[in-house]
């Protein structure tokens, strides 16, 4: 029997509504969240991945300097420009919560994230026994020579963007001294430039927060530090990490907030983690930390007087954990065959992650045209 239309209009009506009440009533069912690590790195992982026809996602180990060390390979062309960021620390590495600021980057970057000798995912595949006599600086430049040199080939590319954050800064800027050939650019972020300067500055500075606060046991911890950072001699570990303390709890780390609490806890999310990695983390920073930072505290890469590849440092404003007013300093006096340089007004040391979108913006509108110059850009 034939349904009048208004009838059969009525019924269009009426399956509209319920379908709406549905997803309503769904939409109010309280949401579940993930019951493990597991589930919420899947998470992470489905919505970051690589879909398209020419993109990469790799994970895995590579043989360098004479150990297998491990490198995240994301981008979604694989045509790209290829960018290696050099993790800070020593030992503060950056893969673990790449899933965060990162996946705009792979749009215009082939980005490699790589856990250096003695950190990470790469501590954890090597005998710490057999490492510990190797956690050198000079080891350490060679190693990142060595990871340019493999990606270079692996990817065919004569040249690729280095961006060192942090302790990554000073084998970034080692490895532009050495290897401008090889580089579109280098890309500073947290420069460090003279060490012990930069070490004073924080000092001073996060003195004047606690006299300012008025806090006793904080002006009495950093007064018992001096004469800070004096000369070129390392500073004594445990003083440094109580110089860090006030630093970090006055916001000389992280603008705003009381040290990397937040990116700490953002690592446990990440996908290419296993339970083994996260819980090696801080063992491996401690023993990179232990091993490198004083004495890389005693460098002045200040004296770096030109550089023959272009040159680009991000710089947070309110940065007193590796000075940015010094590294601007820097950047004034070294000479390049181009150079810029982006202030990125919120933010301390952790630019990625306190300004994502002004980063990923500067890498677009700054460094990826270089590479389009020298035609390393998949075809219109």
């Amino acid at each position: 029997m034939e349904i009048a239309p208004a009838l059969r209009h009525a019924a269009a009506l009426l399956a509209l509504c319920l379908a709406a009440c549905a997803a309503t009533t769904r939409a109010a069912e309280p949401v579940v969240a993930p019951s493990s690590r597991a589930e919420a790195t899947k998470i992470i992982a489905d919505m970051r991945r690589i879909v398209t026809d020419e993109g990469v996602e790799r994970l895995e180990k590579v043989r360098i300097g004479g150990i297998d060390q491990w490198v995240s390979i994301r981008g979604n062309d694989r045509r790209n420009p290829v960018l290696l960021m050099l993790h800070g620390g020593p030992g503060w590495v950056a893969m673990p919560s790449s899933w965060y600021f990162q996946r705009g980057w792979e749009e215009y970057f082939t980005v490699v994230q790589w856990d250096q000798r003695g950190a990470g995912k790469t501590y954890v595949e090597n005998d710490p026994a057999k490492i510990a006599p190797t956690m050198t600086r000079e080891r350490m430049v060679e190693d990142a020579v060595e990871m340019v040199a493999w990606l270079r080939s692996e990817f065919g590319k004569d040249k690729v963007f280095v961006l060192g954050h942090s302790w990554g800064s000073y084998l970034g800027l080692e490895l532009a001294r050495r290897k401008p050939q090889w580089l579109h650019a280098y890309i500073g972020m947290g420069q460090v430039s003279d060490a012990p300067e930069s070490e004073r500055r924080g000092w001073a500075w996060t003195l004047q927060q606690a006299r300012r606060a008025g806090n006793a046991e904080a002006i009495a911890d950093l007064e018992s530090l001096a004469p800070y950072a004096q000369g070129d001699a390392p500073v004594p570990l445990a003083d440094l990490m109580k110089q860090r303390k006030w630093l970090n709890f006055y916001g000389g780390m992280v603008h705003n907030r009381r040290g990397g609490e937040a990116e700490g806890a953002a690592i446990a999310l990440s996908p290419e983690y296993r339970d083994a990695d996260v819980a090696g983390i801080w063992v491996a920073n401690d023993f990179s930390v232990s091993r490198l930072l004083s004495e890389a505290l005693t460098l002045d890469m200040g004296r770096v007087q030109r550089l023959d590849c272009p040159l680009l440092l991000l710089l947070g404003r309110y940065d007193y954990n590796v000075s940015s007013s010094l590294a601007a300093e820097w950047f004034e006096r070294v000479q390049a065959p181009s150079k810029q340089l982006v202030w990125f007004e919120h933010s301390a040391h952790e630019v990625m992650n306190e300004e994502p979108g002004k980063t990923l913006l500067s890498l677009v509108q700054y460094a990826r045209p270089i590479a389009e110059r020298a035609g390393d850009v998949p075809p219109r």
